[in-house]
């Protein structure tokens, strides 16, 4: 086996990271996200999570508490930025130099890019040999 047919496709680490990622999100906040969808772009990686506002935020939000959830929601982002990094380059095996993120708390849903040190070594899936019927 080569080190090029060991190596992970784009497409198996997004999907682990997303994994990963609605798992920290279940541990960390008590709340499963509905869907976590990771995309790598070179050294930037685009995290969208729906349904990410949890229970006691949507509770603030409809009793008109909005500006108190929309504060909950940044402090839990910020409390969560140091464990998205040590996951991101977990998974991905790269130092990650900056984490932006935001919510929106009519929709639900998170916003994550990460720009990356360097881009994550992964294989070309066209370079998989196909094996013949």
């Amino acid at each position: 086996m080569t080190q090029e047919s060991s190596m992970p496709t784009r497409g198996q680490l997004e999907r682990l990271l997303s994994q990963r990622l609605q798992a920290l999100y279940r541990e960390q906040l008590g709340h499963q996200p509905s869907k976590v969808t990771c995309q790598l772009f070179d050294e930037k990686l685009a995290i969208i999570v729906e349904d990410s506002i949890t229970p006691p935020e949507q509770i603030l939000a409809s009793n008109g508490q909005t500006e108190l959830a929309e504060k909950v929601r940044s402090d839990l982002d910020k409390a969560m930025q140091p464990l998205l990094k040590a996951l991101i380059e977990e998974v991905l095996g790269v130092g990650v130099l900056d984490i932006l993120s935001d919510a929106t708390l009519e929709t639900a849903r998170t916003g994550i890019i990460a720009v990356l040190d360097i881009t994550p070594e992964v294989r070309n899936p066209e370079a998989v040999p196909k094996i013949k019927k």
